[in-house]
């Protein structure tokens, strides 16, 4: 058993606060020194209460020993956060303060600045000052300033500036623990997708990230040489017959395989399951049966499984361990999901990714299947859609890497939701279980067979959709679109589900509509995503994305994310103000990525 410690035995980066002062002393810098501390202390404890890291710990801040004054105390916060591993720096300050010689410098670390807005000194500008120096040396930081005037000496922090905090510093966070991970393909190209040519200079210099990989022959070699923990293999094994339900056999009769055949192919499709996390995270029971290289794994934070068409055609398809390893639970209990792209679909697999380390919950991949009008509905159906689906919907459906969290099980105040793993009960995990089948792949796709997952999400959930596309010339952009899973009538929802294949997970969607450019219609939806393939994530968290986004460099071509909640680097706004999107694509190409 891979226990949660061994996982993230690398730890996790912190966040650095950085409490900035006005350097004059004889009366100014000391009539400063206890509320600027403050400030940094109240921040601190803002992020630490509200903010948790992937193993469900409470982040970590680190507040520079003294207020930062000068270069040479910059130069001291800048050496102690280098050793505590601080990967994102946050300034407060109440009062003016130098800009340059106080600032953040460090070009790779994300870094923000909250000047207090009060009347009794002047820490907007400073604010303003150092943020134009943050802009002018090509190292863009986020300003944050209240909106309402505060006290001198007081350290509450306001709601607004509560939210900005906590935006950036769940973003910077993202960020920094991709940072000198691994994304692992299992394989190579699968039937033609070009999100499965994984593009290393994308990884490396924007988000900082290795590229490792294997030929899918490394499964067959493990499964034969049994390069696995047997121990664990025969819990896994029993654990599945108990929980995982077998459904019908949709092939045609003279396609069906025998049980003797099936039950070999559960047999596969879990070593292929132990297989694929060792492969990602190590384990160190393999140094103890003698595998002491493979033993390391490949510190591997994502990964994907090319799967078709060179495996499946031959063995059991990848459905069963992309599922349960993106699911937040498996015959060990509870515990973070792993992130597993189908068809080695690496960009696809970047989004589940950014959606993952954003909320610290499970993420369901996709195909962007269908729009459905409601004319088309009603007229294979009958049913006329209302509510949230009135305009039309979305059918989200692929045969695997659809975490089993995705079936909307997962109860809060009596409505459905995905969850982080510690927040989620023994009886949400029956129920998980209990509403997915595992059918008998279709053999016209899967000659070597399988499982595929089989659930219907519950309506009712918001919900993001994103897509991370790569454009020659450009290099890479980000679509997001908020919106609901929705619930249709049983009888509706079998009509159109036939019509695609019925052993497959169905996500309906009904994406938000704002009346304007790719969100004027459902069909504009669908009609400008950038690929066959989507990431849902739980929650409307477009917001985040886009301040992940602008960290990394990475412009937003489409979103439907409210303009008040939109959160950029301030030098953004030196790029226009009136056509946001345009300057973003602007800002994004002046300062380059991140790690470039």
């Amino acid at each position: 058993m891979v226990e949660n410690g061994y996982r993230w035995r690398d730890g996790f980066p912190k966040i650095g606060i950085r409490p900035t002062i006005d350097g004059r002393r004889r009366g100014v810098r000391e009539s400063l020194e206890e509320q600027t501390m403050n400030l940094a202390k109240a921040v601190a404890r803002l992020l630490e209460a509200e903010l948790r890291y992937p193993n469900g710990q409470p982040v970590e801040c680190v507040i520079a020993d003294t207020c930062i004054g000068g270069v040479a105390e910059a130069a001291a916060a800048a050496k102690k956060f280098k050793a505590a591993e601080v990967g994102v720096s946050i300034t407060v300050t109440p009062c003016w303060c130098y800009g340059t010689e106080t600032m953040d410098t460090d070009p790779q670390i994300p870094k923000a600045v909250w000047g207090f807005n009060g009347t009794g000194r002047p820490g907007a500008v400073y604010l303003a000052a150092v943020l134009s120096a943050h802009a002018q040396k090509g190292l863009p930081a986020f300003g944050i300033y209240g909106e309402d005037v505060q006290d001198e000496g007081d350290d509450r922090i306001p709601a607004d500036v509560q939210e900005k905090l906590l935006r950036f510093a769940r973003s910077g966070l993202a960020a920094a623990m991709m940072r000198d991970r691994a994304y692992l393909s299992m394989g190579s190209v699968s039937m033609g997708i070009a999100g499965s040519m994984v593009n290393d200079t994308f990884f490396q210099e924007y988000l900082g990230m290795r590229n490792e990989y294997i030929d899918m022959t490394e499964f067959t070699r493990r499964m034969e040489e049994g390069i696995y923990d047997p121990e664990e293999y025969q819990a896994a094994l029993a654990w599945v017959k108990q929980n995982c339900q077998e459904g019908p056999d949709n092939n045609p009769a003279h396609l069906q395989t025998s049980r003797e055949r099936k039950d070999l192919e559960w047999e596969t499709v879990v070593k292929m399951t132990l297989i694929t996390r060792d492969l990602m995270i190590g384990n160190p029971r393999l140094a103890e049966l003698g595998y002491e290289e493979e033993a390391q794994g490949h510190h591997a934070i994502a990964s994907g499984f090319q799967g078709q068409r060179q495996w499946t055609d031959h063995f059991p398809n990848g459905d069963f361990m992309e599922t349960i390893l993106n699911s937040s639970f498996d015959w060990n209990g509870t515990r973070a999901p792993y992130i597993v792209a189908t068809e080695n679909d690496s960009l696809n697999g970047v989004g589940m990714l950014f959606g993952y380390l954003l909320t610290n919950t499970a993420q369901i991949f996709a195909d962007v299947r269908t729009y459905w009008s409601p004319a088309s509905v009603e007229r294979v159906t009958g049913y006329k859609l209302e509510g949230r689906a009135a305009g039309g919907i979305l059918h989200l459906i692929n045969s695997g890497s659809a975490a089993l969290d995705g079936t909307g099980e997962q109860m809060k105040d009596g409505d459905p939701v995905i969850k982080p793993f510690w927040e989620i009960s023994e009886e949400e995990v029956a129920r998980m279980l209990q509403a997915t089948q595992f059918r008998p792949a279709s053999l016209e796709y899967f000659r070597g067979g399988g499982f595929s997952t089989d659930y219907l999400t519950r309506g009712g959930m918001p919900m993001t959709m994103t897509r991370l596309n790569l454009v020659k010339g450009l290099g890479p952009v980000l679509q997001i679109a908020e919106g609901y899973s929705v619930d249709l009538p049983e009888h509706v929802h079998d009509t159109l589900d036939k019509r695609t294949d019925p052993t497959w997970p169905s996500t309906w969607f009904a994406p938000n509509l704002t009346g304007s450019g790719a969100f004027t219609s459902v069909y504009d939806v669908m009609d400008h995503w950038g690929a066959n393939h989507g990431v849902i994530s739980y929650g409307h968290i477009g917001a985040d994305l886009i301040t992940l986004a602008s960290i990394l460099r990475i412009p937003v071509s489409m979103h439907n994310v409210p303009k008040e909640k939109v959160f950029r680097p301030r030098a953004w706004g030196l790029f226009g103000t009136e056509d946001a999107e345009s300057a973003d694509f602007r800002a994004c190409a002046a300062f380059g990525p991140l790690y470039k």
